[in-house]
């Protein structure tokens, strides 16, 4: 059976140049893998095919001799031999072609950088987190706090390269500078990380005594940090390069501060609104009067409770709450009532409340109601 013409194969034009071959190559790879045909039994010869008519084509002095001869230049030796003599050949340009664009296919599967260079020599440093608690005065005002924050930070002795004495590192001899190794295993290349540089790509030969060949050493830094007014928990706040160091060099991660705000003993907080729970005697709350409440800036209010209150009720303090982070107001402060029952009573006390009591049968609606309605439910249930 007569072969297909190598740019009918790719479906190119033989006026294509490397770029359009490359390209060309790549869409009939990725279209016929037979990872991604496997109900298709005719795609592992056809992507074959075009793996032995890239690897012609790709190469500019076999190119040329095919443009003139066509298949003709690879038999009977002329140009050097076939391109697919044999099984063991056909396996050897396989590799040769598909190297190619082993990345475009499989880069972001296997985790790997495209590039000329390989892998980044020089690795990001981590970013880190450091969880700092506040209390709820410290949130309503904001404040600048110093926090040691331990992370890694660029060696000193050879200015974060790692070499001693600040030397360039060198090309590692194992992958060329690929930070990555491929070994071929049947149909099949297999890349993997270099295990002489660990993916870095570069050897140190003589590492820094200080670093170990690292290029960061561990030390705890002193940073300011200004938290704004109104953070709560769950506030993050980033500090763009205040992070872990790179290695050998490489850019300095990010640190994230996560903000807490302890329990207070006397407000409760919802968003931006602050609740205060105040006990108050019974007579205060029969009566009526004045009370004074804190606020949360350290001040005092005067509060107007009605005659009659009852535990529960709320009355609002506008703008005495939280301010709302970055702007946008203030919340306000609740204060609830805590009527409270006395306890410890005296002699005189009790006569005096049992006295009490016989004289207000008309003056406690709610128990008057509540009986009143429990009395017709047990006559109902008699019925």
């Amino acid at each position: 059976m007569a072969k297909r013409d190598y740019y009918e194969t790719l479906g190119i034009s033989r006026g294509a140049d490397a770029a359009e071959i490359k390209k060309a190559y790549r869409t009939k790879a990725k279209e016929l893998h037979p990872d991604r045909n496997a109900d298709n039994p005719e795609a592992e010869a056809q992507f074959k095919e075009a793996n032995e008519a890239y690897e012609v084509l790709k190469d500019a002095d076999k190119k040329a001799a095919y443009d003139r001869y066509g298949h003709a230049a690879f038999e009977g030796g002329m140009g050097g031999g076939r391109p697919g003599g044999g099984m063991g050949g056909q396996q050897g340009d396989f590799a040769s072609a598909f190297s190619d664009v082993f990345d475009d296919l499989f880069g972001d599967f296997m985790g790997g950088q495209r590039g000329g260079g390989g892998r980044t020599r020089a690795s990001r440093g981590s970013d880190l987190r450091y969880n700092l608690r506040i209390s709820l005065e410290e949130a309503y005002a904001g404040l600048q706090k110093t926090i040691n924050v331990p992370t890694s930070v660029a060696c000193d002795v050879c200015n974060g390269s790692g070499a001693e004495g600040g030397a360039e590192p060198t090309t590692c001899p194992t992958c060329s500078g690929m930070g990555k190794v491929r070994a071929q295993q049947g149909f099949f290349t297999v890349e993997r990380t270099c295990p002489t540089c660990s993916g870095m790509g570069q050897i140190i030969k003589n590492p820094c005594n200080a670093c170990g060949g690292a290029g960061r050493t561990e030390k705890e830094r002193a940073l300011s940090v200004n938290i704004p007014a109104g953070v709560e928990t769950g506030t993050r706040i980033r500090l763009a390069g205040e992070g872990e160091a790179g290695m050998r060099g490489g850019p300095t991660g990010d640190l994230y501060i996560f903000i807490e705000v302890s329990d207070h003993e006397i407000f409760e907080r919802e968003s931006t609104n602050l609740f205060c729970r105040v006990p108050v005697s019974m007579t205060s709350a029969a009566m009526g009067g004045d009370i004074e409440v804190p606020t949360i800036d350290g001040g005092r209010s005067r509060v107007k409770i009605p005659s009659g209150s009852q535990s529960g009720r709320q009355m609002r303090l506008r703008g005495k709450g939280m301010p709302a982070l970055r702007g946008g107001g203030t919340g306000d402060m609740f204060i609830e009532l805590a009527v409270e029952t006395p306890v410890n009573l005296t002699s005189k006390q009790k006569e005096l409340l049992r006295e009490f009591e016989k004289l207000s049968e008309d003056n406690n609606p709610e128990s008057s109601n509540f009986f009143s309605s429990v009395k017709k439910f047990w006559d109902s249930m008699k019925g």
